[in-house]
C-alpha cells in the first residue's frame, strides 16, 4: 500500500468537555491546564465538540470556551468540531466566529455541521427533518459573509437585507474549515470546497472516506496553502505498562458511555448500531487505543496507514480519567511518537 504521509504527520486534539465527576469549574480548569501543556508539546490544534443538554459534553458554547484556551496558549489553533448552524442565527454565528478568530490570532479552525443527535435538536424546537435544509441556508450564508461587504439572502428559513458586516476574520480570506465525516459523499464535497475532514470508526471503513477525498480532491487547490487534512480520532491513554493503562482506560471509558447514552436513555431511544458497549469492544473498533508507548505508537501508526489519514484528532480526557493520566499521555505522544515520525 502507498505510503500517505510520508512528508510527516499531524496531531491534534479532541474532546467533547464529558462529564468526569468534578465540580464544573475544575473541570473547566483542568482542561485549560491540558491545552497549555498540549501548545508546549506541539500539538496543532484543540477541537471541541457541541453538545447540549446531556452530560456528554459540558462545552454547549464551544466559541467560549475555546477563546479562554487561546488566551492559555500561544500556537495551539482553536476550533470547533463542529458549531452546529442549524442552532445559530448566522449572522450571529460569523460574528462569532470574527471575534475568536481575532481573538485567537488568526488561530481558528472552523468545523461546521448539523449536529447528528436529534433529541438536542429538539430541545431547540429545531425538528429534524428541517436541520439539513436549515444547515445548507445557513451554511451558504456563512461562506457568503466572509466575503465581507454588506449580507443579502432569502430563503425559507433566513432572510438578511443589505445588513453591513462590520466585523472580519483575521485570516484571509476565512479560517480553515473542517467538516466529520464517516460517508465518502460528505468528503467529496469537502475536497471539492477546500475543507478538512474528521473521521471516526475502523481504519478499514475510514479508507473508503479518504479515497473519495483524494479522488474528488482538486490537486493545485493547495498550492503555497495548507495541504487539507484528513483526520482520524481516537481514544488513547498511555501508560507504563499494558495493564496499568487497561485499568485506566476502561472505568474512564465506561463513564464516557454512559454520558454518551444519556440521552438515548431518558428518550428511549436506540444508540447508534455502531456504538461500542463495553471497553473491550472500543478496543475492537479501534475507537479506543491503550497501553505502552511502543504498542500505541505501532497500532496508531498502523491504523492511521490503513485508514489514508495525514492528521491524528487525540481524545486524551474522557470519562473520569484524571488530569495527570491525560498529562502523561500527551507527553508521551510528543516524545515517542511525534518526535519519531517528523510530525509537522
Amino acid at each position: 500500500m502507498k505510503k500517505i504521509f510520508a512528508s510527516g504527520l499531524t496531531f491534534g486534539i479532541f474532546d467533547h468537555l464529558d462529564e468526569n465527576g468534578d465540580d464544573i469549574a475544575q473541570q473547566y480548569a483542568d482542561r485549560l491546564s491540558l491545552a497549555e501543556a498540549c501548545d508546549g508539546y506541539g500539538f496543532y490544534a484543540y477541537h471541541l465538540a457541541e453538545h447540549h443538554c446531556t452530560p456528554h459534553g459540558r462545552g454547549p458554547s464551544p466559541n467560549l470556551f475555546l477563546a479562554s484556551v487561546a488566551q492559555r496558549t500561544r500556537s495551539l489553533r482553536v476550533g470547533p468540531m463542529v458549531m452546529l448552524l442549524a442552532l445559530y442565527h448566522p449572522l450571529r454565528a460569523f460574528e462569532e466566529i470574527c471575534m475568536l478568530d481575532q481573538l485567537s490570532g488568526g488561530r481558528l479552525e472552523l468545523g461546521i455541521g448539523r449536529g447528528s443527535a436529534p433529541t438536542e435538536l429538539g430541545y431547540f424546537g429545531v425538528a429534524v427533518e428541517a436541520a439539513p435544509e436549515q444547515y445548507a441556508e445557513a451554511s451558504e450564508i456563512l461562506i457568503n459573509a466572509m466575503k465581507g461587504g454588506t449580507l443579502s439572502y432569502e430563503g425559507r428559513h433566513f432572510e438578511l437585507k443589505d445588513v453591513p458586516l462590520t466585523l472580519r476574520p483575521h485570516q484571509y480570506p476565512h479560517p480553515p474549515t473542517w467538516i466529520a465525516t464517516n460517508r465518502p459523499e460528505p468528503a467529496s464535497w469537502a475536497a471539492a470546497n477546500g475543507a478538512n475532514i474528521a473521521c471516526v470508526g475502523p481504519s478499514t471503513s475510514v479508507r473508503s472516506v479518504t479515497d473519495a477525498f483524494r479522488a474528488a480532491r482538486i490537486h493545485d487547490a493547495d498550492i503555497g496553502h495548507q495541504a487539507p487534512f484528513l483526520g482520524l480520532l481516537r481514544m488513547v491513554v498511555i501508560e507504563r505498562s499494558e495493564t496499568d493503562a487497561y485499568l485506566l482506560a476502561a472505568p474512564a471509558y465506561e463513564r464516557w458511555l454512559k454520558s454518551f447514552k444519556f440521552l438515548y436513555e431518558l428518550n428511549a431511544i436506540p444508540t447508534p448500531p455502531n456504538l461500542p458497549l463495553n471497553f473491550d469492544a472500543a478496543i475492537e473498533s479501534e475507537l479506543c487505543v491503550v497501553g505502552t508507548a511502543a504498542s500505541v505508537r505501532k497500532a496508531l501508526l498502523d491504523q492511521l496507514e490503513e485508514a489514508g489519514a495525514n492528521y491524528l484528532l487525540c481524545q486524551l480526557a474522557f470519562g473520569d480519567l484524571p488530569l495527570d493520566a491525560s498529562l502523561y499521555t500527551a507527553s508521551t505522544i510528543r516524545s515517542e511518537i511525534m518526535a519519531r515520525v517528523g510530525a509537522s
